[in-house]
Protein backbone atom coordinates (compact mmCIF):
# COMPACT_ATOMS: atom_id res chain seq x y z
CA UNK A 1 0.00 0.00 0.00
CA UNK A 2 1.46 3.46 -0.70
CA UNK A 3 2.73 5.13 2.35
CA UNK A 4 3.89 8.88 2.96
CA UNK A 5 6.80 8.49 0.58
CA UNK A 6 4.84 7.11 -2.33
CA UNK A 7 1.97 9.82 -2.14
CA UNK A 8 4.70 12.51 -1.56
CA UNK A 9 6.59 11.02 -4.78
CA UNK A 10 3.15 10.71 -7.10
CA UNK A 11 2.49 14.70 -5.42
CA UNK A 12 5.52 16.08 -7.49
CA UNK A 13 4.60 14.25 -10.44
CA UNK A 14 1.13 15.46 -10.41
CA UNK A 15 2.47 19.24 -9.55
CA UNK A 16 4.71 19.26 -12.78
CA UNK A 17 1.80 17.30 -14.88
CA UNK A 18 -1.42 17.98 -14.15
CA UNK A 19 -1.69 20.89 -11.86
CA UNK A 20 -2.88 24.43 -14.16
CA UNK A 21 -4.07 21.97 -17.02
CA UNK A 22 -7.62 21.56 -17.72
CA UNK A 23 -9.04 18.11 -17.37
CA UNK A 24 -10.78 17.76 -21.03
CA UNK A 25 -12.63 14.36 -20.26
CA UNK A 26 -13.24 11.95 -18.05
CA UNK A 27 -13.90 8.49 -18.24
CA UNK A 28 -15.49 6.16 -15.06
CA UNK A 29 -15.22 2.10 -16.04
CA UNK A 30 -16.07 1.04 -12.43
CA UNK A 31 -18.69 3.13 -10.74
CA UNK A 32 -17.92 1.71 -6.97
CA UNK A 33 -14.47 4.00 -7.36
CA UNK A 34 -15.81 7.02 -7.18
CA UNK A 35 -18.93 8.19 -4.82
CA UNK A 36 -21.92 9.81 -6.63
CA UNK A 37 -23.29 9.47 -9.64
CA UNK A 38 -21.21 9.01 -12.90
CA UNK A 39 -23.01 11.93 -14.52
CA UNK A 40 -23.17 14.06 -11.64
CA UNK A 41 -18.89 13.35 -11.05
CA UNK A 42 -18.18 14.49 -14.71
CA UNK A 43 -20.66 17.29 -14.71
CA UNK A 44 -17.96 18.59 -11.54
CA UNK A 45 -14.87 17.55 -13.05
CA UNK A 46 -14.74 18.41 -16.89
CA UNK A 47 -13.78 21.06 -18.30
CA UNK A 48 -12.41 22.15 -15.04
CA UNK A 49 -8.33 23.32 -13.87
CA UNK A 50 -6.79 21.24 -11.75
CA UNK A 51 -5.31 24.46 -8.95
CA UNK A 52 -3.28 22.32 -6.63
CA UNK A 53 -2.47 18.66 -5.27
CA UNK A 54 -1.95 18.48 -2.33
CA UNK A 55 -1.34 15.83 0.55
CA UNK A 56 -2.97 14.87 3.65
CA UNK A 57 -1.53 11.23 4.99
CA UNK A 58 -1.43 8.51 2.74
CA UNK A 59 -4.28 10.43 0.76
CA UNK A 60 -3.89 12.76 -2.24
CA UNK A 61 -6.36 15.96 -3.16
CA UNK A 62 -6.70 17.35 -6.77
CA UNK A 63 -8.32 20.85 -6.09
CA UNK A 64 -10.26 21.96 -8.74
CA UNK A 65 -10.99 25.75 -9.86
CA UNK A 66 -14.84 25.62 -9.29
CA UNK A 67 -13.92 24.76 -5.30
CA UNK A 68 -14.74 20.86 -5.95
CA UNK A 69 -11.68 18.35 -5.63
CA UNK A 70 -11.22 14.57 -5.76
CA UNK A 71 -9.97 12.92 -2.88
CA UNK A 72 -7.12 9.80 -3.78
CA UNK A 73 -6.99 6.98 -1.75
CA UNK A 74 -5.19 4.02 -3.60
CA UNK A 75 -5.32 1.25 -0.77
CA UNK A 76 -3.87 -1.43 -1.69
CA UNK A 77 -2.59 -2.50 -5.39
CA UNK A 78 -3.63 1.50 -6.78
CA UNK A 79 -1.18 3.19 -9.32
CA UNK A 80 -1.51 5.77 -11.59
CA UNK A 81 0.32 6.59 -15.11
CA UNK A 82 0.69 9.52 -16.84
CA UNK A 83 0.84 9.08 -20.50
CA UNK A 84 -0.72 9.09 -24.09
CA UNK A 85 -3.14 6.04 -25.15
CA UNK A 86 -0.24 4.38 -27.09
CA UNK A 87 2.34 3.54 -24.42
CA UNK A 88 -0.45 3.29 -21.94
CA UNK A 89 -0.46 0.07 -19.02
CA UNK A 90 -2.14 -2.74 -20.72
CA UNK A 91 -4.09 -2.90 -17.25
CA UNK A 92 -8.01 -2.04 -16.46
CA UNK A 93 -7.98 1.53 -16.16
CA UNK A 94 -11.21 2.34 -13.23
CA UNK A 95 -10.93 6.24 -14.10
CA UNK A 96 -9.02 8.22 -16.82
CA UNK A 97 -8.73 11.81 -16.51
CA UNK A 98 -7.53 13.57 -19.72
CA UNK A 99 -5.66 16.33 -20.19
CA UNK A 100 -5.94 17.14 -23.71
CA UNK A 101 -3.49 14.21 -25.59
CA UNK A 102 -2.22 13.78 -22.10
CA UNK A 103 -4.57 11.12 -19.77
CA UNK A 104 -3.94 10.34 -16.10
CA UNK A 105 -4.74 6.74 -15.57
CA UNK A 106 -5.86 5.61 -12.11
CA UNK A 107 -5.44 1.82 -12.06
CA UNK A 108 -5.75 -0.91 -9.57
CA UNK A 109 -8.41 0.99 -7.72
CA UNK A 110 -10.36 -1.99 -6.63
CA UNK A 111 -9.75 -1.29 -2.65
CA UNK A 112 -9.07 2.32 -3.51
CA UNK A 113 -11.31 5.25 -4.65
CA UNK A 114 -11.43 9.01 -6.11
CA UNK A 115 -14.14 10.91 -4.78
CA UNK A 116 -15.49 14.08 -4.90
CA UNK A 117 -16.09 16.30 -2.44
CA UNK A 118 -16.52 20.04 -1.78
CA UNK A 119 -14.66 21.51 1.24
CA UNK A 120 -17.58 21.14 3.98
CA UNK A 121 -17.82 17.19 2.84
CA UNK A 122 -13.74 16.83 3.25
CA UNK A 123 -13.67 18.28 6.13
CA UNK A 124 -14.77 15.57 8.53
CA UNK A 125 -12.85 12.69 6.36
CA UNK A 126 -9.69 14.42 6.72
CA UNK A 127 -10.09 15.51 10.33
CA UNK A 128 -10.26 11.63 11.20
CA UNK A 129 -6.48 11.44 10.67
CA UNK A 130 -3.78 12.02 12.87
CA UNK A 131 -1.16 14.81 12.70
CA UNK A 132 1.47 14.61 9.27
CA UNK A 133 4.52 11.95 11.26
CA UNK A 134 6.68 13.42 8.90
CA UNK A 135 6.62 17.12 10.70
CA UNK A 136 5.33 15.83 14.35
CA UNK A 137 6.70 17.64 16.82
CA UNK A 138 8.15 15.59 19.84
CA UNK A 139 5.96 16.79 22.71
CA UNK A 140 2.76 16.12 20.26
CA UNK A 141 4.25 12.71 19.88
CA UNK A 142 4.42 12.76 23.31
CA UNK A 143 0.80 13.58 23.99
CA UNK A 144 -0.43 10.82 21.37
CA UNK A 145 1.92 7.84 22.30
CA UNK A 146 0.85 8.81 26.59
CA UNK A 147 -1.08 5.45 28.40
CA UNK A 148 -1.09 3.56 24.72
CA UNK A 149 -0.74 -0.27 25.15
CA UNK A 150 -0.67 -1.36 21.72
CA UNK A 151 2.97 -2.66 20.08
CA UNK A 152 5.02 -0.14 18.55
CA UNK A 153 3.38 -1.19 15.00
CA UNK A 154 0.22 -0.69 15.07
CA UNK A 155 0.74 2.48 16.60
CA UNK A 156 2.46 3.80 14.01
CA UNK A 157 0.57 2.74 11.59
CA UNK A 158 -2.87 3.64 13.21
CA UNK A 159 -4.15 6.81 10.70
CA UNK A 160 -5.74 8.10 13.68
CA UNK A 161 -2.74 8.80 15.44
CA UNK A 162 -0.16 9.34 12.63
CA UNK A 163 -0.95 10.05 8.96
CA UNK A 164 1.48 8.89 6.14
CA UNK A 165 3.13 5.46 7.93
CA UNK A 166 2.09 1.57 6.95
CA UNK A 167 3.29 -1.72 6.89
CA UNK A 168 6.53 -0.69 5.10
CA UNK A 169 7.94 2.20 6.51
CA UNK A 170 6.91 1.08 10.43
CA UNK A 171 9.24 -1.50 9.86
CA UNK A 172 12.24 0.71 8.70
CA UNK A 173 11.43 3.39 11.58
CA UNK A 174 11.89 0.51 14.00
CA UNK A 175 15.11 -0.75 12.89
CA UNK A 176 16.45 3.17 12.66
CA UNK A 177 15.26 3.60 16.17
CA UNK A 178 17.07 0.08 17.04
CA UNK A 179 14.05 -1.70 18.50
CA UNK A 180 11.50 -4.59 17.69
CA UNK A 181 8.36 -3.41 16.68
CA UNK A 182 6.81 -6.19 18.53
CA UNK A 183 7.53 -3.86 21.79
CA UNK A 184 4.36 -2.03 23.36
CA UNK A 185 4.60 1.89 23.69
CA UNK A 186 3.95 1.53 27.40
CA UNK A 187 7.07 -0.24 27.24
CA UNK A 188 9.25 2.37 26.22
CA UNK A 189 11.59 4.14 28.22
CA UNK A 190 11.65 8.17 27.55
CA UNK A 191 15.05 7.42 25.76
CA UNK A 192 13.51 4.75 23.83
CA UNK A 193 10.30 6.94 22.86
CA UNK A 194 12.59 9.83 21.91
CA UNK A 195 14.73 7.33 19.55
CA UNK A 196 11.17 6.38 17.84
CA UNK A 197 9.94 9.62 17.30
CA UNK A 198 13.44 10.95 16.18
CA UNK A 199 13.54 7.89 13.42
CA UNK A 200 10.30 9.01 11.93
CA UNK A 201 11.09 11.91 9.77
CA UNK A 202 14.44 11.04 8.57
CA UNK A 203 13.33 7.27 7.49
CA UNK A 204 10.37 8.86 5.80
CA UNK A 205 11.94 11.85 4.01
CA UNK A 206 14.81 9.40 2.70
CA UNK A 207 12.13 7.02 1.37
CA UNK A 208 10.70 10.35 -0.49
CA UNK A 209 13.82 11.58 -1.68
CA UNK A 210 14.53 8.14 -3.30
CA UNK A 211 11.44 7.85 -4.83
CA UNK A 212 9.33 5.09 -2.89
CA UNK A 213 9.20 1.88 -3.13
CA UNK A 214 6.32 1.40 -5.64
CA UNK A 215 7.06 -0.64 -8.52
CA UNK A 216 5.09 0.98 -11.21
CA UNK A 217 6.42 4.21 -13.28
CA UNK A 218 4.64 7.11 -13.26
CA UNK A 219 5.32 8.39 -16.74
CA UNK A 220 7.47 6.26 -19.81
CA UNK A 221 10.44 8.27 -18.52
CA UNK A 222 9.84 8.15 -15.15
CA UNK A 223 13.40 7.07 -13.26
CA UNK A 224 12.28 7.95 -9.46
CA UNK A 225 9.70 6.05 -8.47
CA UNK A 226 10.79 2.68 -7.02
CA UNK A 227 14.19 4.00 -5.93
CA UNK A 228 13.38 3.03 -2.00
CA UNK A 229 13.14 -0.89 -2.98
CA UNK A 230 16.68 -1.38 -2.99
CA UNK A 231 17.32 0.58 -0.02
CA UNK A 232 14.83 -0.95 2.44
CA UNK A 233 16.94 -2.18 5.56
CA UNK A 234 14.59 -4.75 6.72
CA UNK A 235 11.27 -4.83 5.09
CA UNK A 236 10.55 -7.69 3.05
CA UNK A 237 13.75 -9.11 3.37
CA UNK A 238 13.48 -12.38 5.13
CA UNK A 239 16.45 -14.17 5.89
CA UNK A 240 18.78 -11.46 4.15
CA UNK A 241 21.80 -10.24 6.28
CA UNK A 242 21.09 -6.74 8.29
CA UNK A 243 23.31 -3.78 6.84
CA UNK A 244 24.34 -3.16 10.65
CA UNK A 245 25.54 -6.39 12.28
CA UNK A 246 24.92 -9.07 9.60
CA UNK A 247 22.49 -11.30 11.12
CA UNK A 248 19.44 -12.13 9.31
CA UNK A 249 16.54 -10.50 9.28
CA UNK A 250 13.14 -12.40 10.42
CA UNK A 251 9.59 -12.23 9.74
CA UNK A 252 7.03 -12.67 12.23
CA UNK A 253 3.28 -12.05 11.94
CA UNK A 254 0.98 -9.75 14.50
CA UNK A 255 -2.24 -8.78 13.76
CA UNK A 256 -2.46 -10.55 10.74
CA UNK A 257 0.51 -7.99 9.23
CA UNK A 258 3.61 -9.16 8.32
CA UNK A 259 6.54 -7.53 10.63
CA UNK A 260 10.47 -7.59 9.71
CA UNK A 261 13.21 -7.35 12.12
CA UNK A 262 16.36 -7.99 13.18
CA UNK A 263 16.23 -9.85 16.79
CA UNK A 264 20.23 -9.24 17.42
CA UNK A 265 20.51 -5.62 17.14
CA UNK A 266 16.79 -4.23 17.76
CA UNK A 267 15.82 -5.03 21.27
Amino acid sequence: MPEMPEMATYQKWLTRTVVGQMITDVEVNREKSINVPVVEFKAAVQHQIVTEVSRRGKQLLFHLANGHMLLLHLMLGGWMYWGTEEDAPDRTKQVILSFSRHKLYFIGLRLGYIHLHDQQSAKPILAKLGPEASSINADEFKKIAKHKRTMVKPFLTNQAHLSGIGNCYADEICYHAKMIPLRTIDSLSSKELAALHQAIAPTLQAAADAGGYMSHPFTSSDRLTGGMNSKLYVYDREGEACFRCGNPIIRQEASKKNVFFCQVCQH
